[in-house]
């Protein structure tokens, strides 16, 4: 179980948003994980990405990727 983001994985979401062209400056990603983990768009236009602790990080990329097309 995850229980801190740490570089590695922000490395990993940075990835998925340059291939879909979101700007870094545009999300928002706590350092604490939850399960489950998620995406929502904050009244500011900002993606707040939340980690998912206990997905594996190349298991969830999949899962942050569909949310942030679906929320486009």
């Amino acid at each position: 179980m995850l229980s801190a983001v740490t570089l590695h994985e922000i490395e990993r979401i940075f990835t998925v948003l340059e291939r879909l062209e979101i700007s870094r400056e545009s999300v928002v990603i706590p350092l604490r994980p939850a399960v489950p983990g998620r995406v929502r768009r904050l009244p500011n236009g900002k993606y707040e990405i939340i980690v998912d602790a206990e997905v594996p990080i190349d298991e969830w990329l999949p899962v942050l990727e569909a949310e942030l097309n679906a929320q486009r």
